[in-house]
């Protein structure tokens, strides 16, 4: 039974995004990763991130906590965080089209909150494109193509069309599942038997 098909809405500048993210092949496998520009979500949303809301430091602690629950060790912040996330969201989007988006984001993502590594920085990017196995010139000079520019707005809108207002948000079929913490839930129904008559 091979089950519903699932898109795994995330931005690398959520560190619910990687706790997600790490978990997510052996929740899902087959789910297929979809990158988005974060900013473009709160703004259509009229949100902002928690992390300049007075829930700050409890979420955080939150957040480590999970860490080291799933096993992934301490996390170590950004000095700056959260900032912009535009810069990461152009490079996934062009790993993307080479087929190594998995491995780019997770990097990137690891890059952040193992190591706090600023993602807004063009350097650490590159770095995590390079850890990727993606040229560091030829990534560099995509984050400026208006073809790259153009994927990542449409795949923003296309997450906002949906209903997704933050991230991770896994989508089956019409149900949306926001929160590492929904993770379960959302293979539980991926992998449910359809209902009579659909």
């Amino acid at each position: 039974m091979s089950g519903r098909s699932a898109d795994f809405y995330f931005g690398a500048m959520s560190p619910y995004s990687w706790l997600a993210a790490e978990r997510i092949g052996e929740l899902l496998p087959a789910a297929r990763w979809r990158p988005v520009f974060l900013g473009g979500v709160f703004k259509a949303s009229g949100r902002q991130s928690w992390g300049l809301t007075e829930r700050r430091e409890e979420e955080m602690a939150e957040c480590e906590r999970r860490a080291h629950a799933y096993g992934l060790g301490a996390m170590r912040w950004p000095e700056r965080w959260p900032t912009n996330d535009l810069t990461v969201a152009r490079a996934m989007t062009f790993a993307r089209e080479r087929g190594l988006l998995e491995r780019l984001a997770l990097e990137a993502m690891r890059l952040s909150f193992r190591e706090g590594g600023d993602l807004a920085e063009h350097a650490v990017v590159l770095e995590a494109g390079t850890r990727a196995g993606i040229d560091e010139r030829e990534l560099a000079g995509a984050l400026s193509e208006e073809r790259v520019k153009l994927a990542l707005r449409g795949a923003t809108d296309e997450a906002v069309a949906r209903g997704v207002i933050g991230v991770p948000t896994v989508a089956v079929g019409p149900e949306l599942f926001w929160g590492d913490d929904r993770l379960e839930q959302a293979a539980a129904s991926a992998h449910a038997p359809p209902a009579p008559g659909s």
